[in-house]
């Protein structure tokens, strides 16, 4: 077992500044959401471009929140049980199951092979009358096709969510990630752009939206939302700091983690820029040595797009297939970490199969060469240098020797 990784998926992204920040509002003993959370929601949500932010404890709870209020009884239009809600077969866990965990019906699409991002063919293919929802994975830091999307979701009056949680920061046409859609979703995780250890946030532009979040994200009462004084006025018997008004759960992050967001979105720019950096870096160095023969696809990107790179994922060319397993353990022994592209196909994960989310057998081409010959490598938030560049480039070009 490789205890310590020479190049792992993940740095330390941490500053002193940060661990400061942290330590104040643990030090004030006042540490679950309050001022802090509010300040950085606003704050978010102006460098965003959007009306609002919610803050979460995690992108999934994020993701959860925007299912949750498509189906909410005060939502315009709300969805109902067994609408369908289209999703791309490269997904994570937690972008499909709140589908799932509201009753809805998620129908995948498979995506396209040279952005690893939703098939704009296939979703077409995919549209029927029952589908009201389209839950379109920003994957990696790069973008959807989002001028074939919108033009689809409004002509068929399809709600758009946008889960970027792995593209802060990344543009398409100037414009962020997130705010394209009814409602976006964006993550704080360890490994992500910026990071609070856990953390995420919900935005939208919709302030009977933002009011229904918010409810939902803190047991469903009315104590946070813009018409709580409404609702108090009706109910005086009730306590009004207890009074529930909707469904709801616990989704609510700490001021710790508001704190250390915070001050690590100041300098998101400098990380997207060093993120950016050290993936050029690496590909040059694969490129330029003289053992390239075209041993892999490294994904492109439109002009269009302003990317927020996640990690470098990597596409082993077909002459290769059958030495992915052996190539990927001499990466590992290496001490270079490396991981799936999200879940590969998620239609070949057991879940599907208990709740039988595929039982039309259909089958995804791409979804599954991404999942067959995909890889992806970390990408650190520090400027890797030309011995670590040339490192991962020469062992990554091993496959050949195989």
């Amino acid at each position: 077992m490789i205890k310590k990784f020479k190049y792992p998926l993940l740095s330390n992204a941490f500053s002193s500044s940060d661990i400061r920040c942290g330590l104040k509002v643990l030090s004030s003993k006042h540490i679950t959401m309050s001022k802090i959370t509010k300040n950085f929601e606003k704050r978010f949500a102006k460098k965003i471009g959007c009306k609002y932010a919610v803050m979460t404890n995690s992108g999934s709870s994020a993701n959860l929140l925007a299912i949750s209020t498509i189906i909410n009884p005060l939502f315009k239009n709300k969805l109902k049980p067994g609408d369908e809600v289209l999703i791309p077969a490269v997904c994570w866990s937690t972008s499909l199951w709140p589908i799932i965990q509201n009753n809805l019906k998620p129908v995948f699409v498979d995506v396209e092979l040279d952005t690893f991002n939703i098939s704009i063919k296939d979703l077409k293919k995919k549209i029927t009358s029952k589908t009201k929802a389209i839950m379109c994975i920003h994957v990696l830091g790069t973008s959807a096709n989002l001028t074939q999307i919108i033009k689809l979701t409004n002509k068929k009056n399809i709600i758009l969510i946008e889960d970027s949680c792995e593209s802060l920061g990344a543009k398409f046409n100037n414009k962020f990630l997130g705010t394209f859609g009814e409602l976006g979703t964006f993550s704080f995780y360890y490994s992500h752009q910026i990071t609070s250890g856990e953390g995420g946030m919900i935005v939208c532009n919709d302030i009977k939206n933002y009011n229904i979040i918010k409810s939902l994200r803190s047991h469903g009462w009315s104590r946070e939302t813009n018409f709580h004084n409404i609702y108090k006025k009706k109910f005086k018997k009730l306590d009004d700091r207890f009074l529930f008004i909707n469904s709801g759960y616990n989704l609510r992050p700490t001021d710790i983690q508001a704190a250390i967001a915070n001050n690590q979105f100041k300098r998101l720019n400098k990380f997207i820029t060093t993120r950016n950096y050290n993936r050029k870096k690496i590909i040059d160095k694969v490129k330029n040595n003289k053992k390239w023969n075209n041993q892999f696809y490294f994904i492109n990107h439109s002009k269009q797009i302003k990317p927020s790179w996640f990690g470098l994922p990597i596409l082993i060319d077909k002459r290769y297939s059958n030495k992915k397993k052996k190539f990927l353990n001499h990466l590992t022994r290496r001490g270079i970490e490396n991981r799936p592209i999200l879940s590969g196909n998620f239609t070949n994960q057991p879940a599907t199969k208990l709740y039988n989310l595929n039982n039309k057998k259909l089958v995804f081409t791409n979804a599954q060469k991404v999942e067959d010959l995909g890889f992806f490598i970390g990408l650190h938030t520090q400027k890797i240098s030309n011995k670590v560049a040339e490192y991962i480039a020469e062992n990554l070009l091993k496959i050949s020797e195989m």
